[in-house]
């Protein structure tokens, strides 16, 4: 299993998690995700579900 996954929203790099010990840590590659930076998540997929909502303006995605 990898150690950093780069999270992409639109074809938009939103930034990358790195797996540590508590989760996955993530690194915002652009102020649009700054509200992210920091946050542990418990895997990648569950990051790009909070930087999608960011994006969207924290409208609830389609399923």
């Amino acid at each position: 299993m990898p150690d950093s996954y780069i999270i992409e929203v639109n074809s938009q790099t939103a930034g990358i998690v790195v797996r540590g010990s508590g989760g996955y840590c993530f690194f915002a590659s652009s102020h649009r995700f700054n509200r992210l930076e920091g946050q542990l998540f418990r895997n990648a997929r569950e990051a790009e579900r909070a930087a999608r909502k960011l994006m969207n303006g924290g409208e609830k995605e389609a399923a």
